[in-house]
């Protein structure tokens, strides 16, 4: 993965940690590198982060542990270019993250996006909650029904579950706000493609918090350690 890289192993997968899992800019990096003696530019950790973020999720999702047969389904705001674009989010029963979805808009097609993305990687949850939003509503109904239609397995499966309800969804509102307090002090996104790249590290980030990873030799690694294993 680091064949070839001017700067250590070690460098790049402590600016990349540092810059997805705490409230620092780019500059804040730059300057805490500085003091340790090494020169590296802002811009140069930013492509560090757009190039290793996705190979580290894909690595990480290979160990990610199985989620429940129940989801809860919302999408917030995130500002790119001073306009507010959209992140699909859906949590199990237990907290654990399921699957996200970065798009530019709120509509009925991104909204199936993220529910069959959702379906090919976890398969067929018995119940989901949503928000009373209608477009997800439908967009869960087309995507079952195609899902189920797709299904040569010859059992007669049942459609998936939908409960509206404000108050049932509140548990995966208070899991945006882990997601929130990271892109805060970013200040807006410049690109919607490097907005989509970041995300999906900043949630890799999270589910390492919720320890949804298994790791054969270290039950409870901690987060460096967690790197340091999907970097080997």
């Amino acid at each position: 993965m680091f064949k070839g890289r001017q700067f250590d192993q070690s460098v790049i997968l402590l600016c990349v940690r540092w810059y997805l899992a705490y409230n620092l800019s780019l500059r804040d990096l730059k300057e805490m590198m500085s003091e340790r003696g090494i020169g590296v530019d802002h811009s140069t950790i930013h492509r560090w982060v757009i190039h290793f973020a996705p190979l580290l999720l894909e690595r990480f999702n290979r160990r990610k542990r199985a989620v429940t047969g129940e989801w809860h389904v919302d999408e917030t705001y995130i500002k790119v270019r001073g306009e507010w674009m959209y992140l699909y989010r859906a949590i199990d029963s237990v907290g654990d993250t399921v699957e996200f979805w970065f798009s530019e808009h709120r509509d009925l097609l991104a909204a199936k996006r993220f529910f069959r993305k959702a379906l090919e990687r976890h398969g067929r949850p018995d119940r989901i909650v949503i928000d009373g939003s209608q477009t997800n509503h439908e967009a869960i109904a087309s995507c079952d029904a195609a899902n189920r239609l797709r299904d040569r397995s010859r059992r007669r499966l049942k459609p998936i579950t939908i409960r509206k309800s404000r108050y049932l969804n509140n548990r995966i509102e208070q899991d945006h706000r882990r997601i929130k307090h990271r892109v805060r002090p970013m200040l807006g996104f410049k690109s919607p493609a490097a907005t989509s790249i970041i995300l999906s590290g900043i949630e890799m980030v999270h589910m390492m918090r919720k320890r949804q990873a298994r790791y054969t030799f270290n039950p409870n690694p901690s987060l460096a350690e967690q790197f340091t294993i999907l970097a080997a």
